[in-house]
């Protein structure tokens, strides 16, 4: 009779930004097998004590250093505003700790590069919250493209109408600086994050940006791009947090041999000139609900595609496999908004460096 052999310890995770979105994490971790929430960490004394009495947590802080300095946690969560993410990140980083950053990774290229190259130093996993991507519609999606069904790309577009109330907009929310846009930046970059990973990164790019109801941000509430792509096709962009009630994001992807449309993450035209056996099928599948829609409040996601990139994490840590949704996949998104951005302000084509 052999030996029963030692089970693997879990993954000791830290959450750094204990916000809305910061319970979405703690979900995940909890469900993920693998993993255990070791540690929190904010600003805000009584949110840090209060969050970590009311899930659990033996151990929170309101200093970052404190958290990644233990030696039970190996993966820091940053869910801190969306420009808050590089500090923490570098103090995880720089103690050896893994990172999975909620979306947008930072708000400037520069911002991310930085913390690309801290990690390369120290030789650790950054992931990013990019949850559309696993979703089976879209993954069904990715791979028809990359097995050639769709031929030349004619066009690629994402459109994002969403609904967001006017409290929506305090605090950070909004801002410049913390923010880093509006319904591009916060809103629309999991569209973006699709489109660029379906037909890949612009070669160029024209935007506006308005603010047509939300009038007392900084940033913008409607913003629309056109893009050329590197192989000739062409696409387009469009996203508000303005339009009520708010619809499904919507993408699609039109070809010579066919073209598609996906709906949140369902797929709702699936057309080729050429049938394949298994098509009807995927037209007809029952719509996946377990990735939710932001369309008209930022609660009415699920923590489910959050689970599925902390399971994909922790995966990666155990085998030494990549990640789905590294550093470098995130940077892209980041890069094509600043790009819209950048053309809107100068009122020129921007070329994506």
């Amino acid at each position: 009779m052999s030996a029963k052999e030692p089970e693997t310890p879990p993954l000791g995770f830290g959450i750094v930004g204990l916000g809305l979105i910061a319970n979405f994490h703690v979900r995940a971790i909890a469900e993920a097998g693998g993993a255990k929430l070791a540690g929190v960490a904010d600003t805000i004394e009584a949110r840090a004590r209060q969050f970590a009495e009311a899930n659990g947590v033996p151990f929170w802080t309101t200093q970052v250093e404190e958290l990644v300095a233990r030696p039970d946690i190996d993966v820091v969560c940053i869910t801190t505003p969306s420009g808050l993410h590089l500090e923490p990140a570098l103090a995880a980083i720089r103690a050896g700790k893994h990172v999975i950053v909620e979306k947008p990774l930072e708000i400037t290229v520069e911002r991310i590069d930085q913390m690309l190259r801290a990690a390369d130093a120290a030789g650790v996993r950054v992931a990013a919250i990019f949850q559309s991507r696993f979703g089976s519609g879209a993954k069904t999606v990715k791979a028809a493209i990359d097995s050639g069904r769709f031929g030349r790309l004619v066009l690629a577009s994402a459109y994002v109408k969403w609904y967001r109330k006017p409290e929506y907009y305090r605090g950070w929310k909004g801002t410049l600086s913390i923010d880093g846009g509006g319904a591009l930046m916060n809103q629309g970059i999991h569209a973006v994050d699709l489109l660029q990973w379906f037909a890949g990164l612009p070669a160029e790019v024209f935007g506006w940006t308005t603010r047509r109801v939300h009038t007392g941000i900084e940033a913008e509430d409607t913003v629309t791009a056109a893009l050329r792509f590197p192989g000739g096709a062409l696409g387009t962009i469009e996203a508000t947090t303005a339009a009520y009630p708010g619809w499904s994001r919507r993408i699609e992807i039109c070809g010579e041999s066919g073209s598609v449309v996906l709906e949140d993450d369902t797929i709702v035209r699936w057309e080729f000139r050429v049938p394949q056996p298994g098509d009807e099928a995927i037209l007809n599948s029952a719509p996946d609900r377990r990735m939710g829609s932001g369309a008209a409040a930022p609660d009415q996601i699920s923590h489910y595609g959050h689970l599925l990139q902390i399971r994909d994490l922790i995966e990666s840590v155990r085998s030494g496999r990549p990640l789905a949704v590294d550093g470098r996949a995130a940077r892209n998104g980041v890069a094509l908004i600043r790009a819209v951005y950048e053309s809107a302000a100068r009122g020129t084509p921007i070329a994506l460096r």
